[in-house]
């Protein structure tokens, strides 16, 4: 009996030919996907970059009587939802919102931090008894950065 004779055996020697005649492209199309997600990765990294080092920070009041409704938390809530849409093309990581709390003398202070492309959004006020007040620069505050340690030398 003939092996090489059997229909499957000839099938699979087709696909075969067909795998080694193509795998030059595959190769080329392996590279060029891989290329382009580096460009990717690197442009959306630089657009975070960039989101982060330029951002405004604007300060929340409250009046003495403020008590917001249930309703007003929800508004405040999906206003601040709506600063990642207005940062426009930055990625999540670059156009969060944060919430900071200072002490300062003994006084308690509230501020937002944002995207500067999100300043309109984060001045408009969430509370009837809250007053957002222009946008301060808050340079004092940096952020955490962890060294690499040093090789021992030997």
């Amino acid at each position: 009996m003939n092996v090489e004779g059997l229909p499957s055996v000839r099938a699979l020697s087709g696909v075969l030919d067909a795998v080694v005649a193509t795998s030059s492209f595959f190769a080329v199309v392996a590279a060029v996907s891989l290329a382009v997600g580096a460009c990717v990765a690197r442009r959306r990294a630089r657009l975070v970059g960039a989101a982060l080092a330029d951002r405004v920070t604007v300060e929340v009041v409250p009046t003495s009587t403020f008590d917001p409704s249930e309703g007003e938390v929800g508004r405040w809530a999906r206003q601040l939802g709506r600063v990642h849409h207005a940062a426009g093309d930055v990625p999540a990581r670059g156009s969060a919102v944060r919430l900071r709390y200072s002490a300062e003398d003994g006084t308690m202070h509230c501020f937002l931090e944002g995207p500067a492309t999100a300043a309109a959004v984060l001045a408009m006020p969430g509370f009837a008894e809250v007053e957002v007040r222009a946008h301060r620069a808050r340079k004092d505050i940096q952020p955490v950065r962890f060294p690499l340690p040093r090789e021992v030398a030997r």
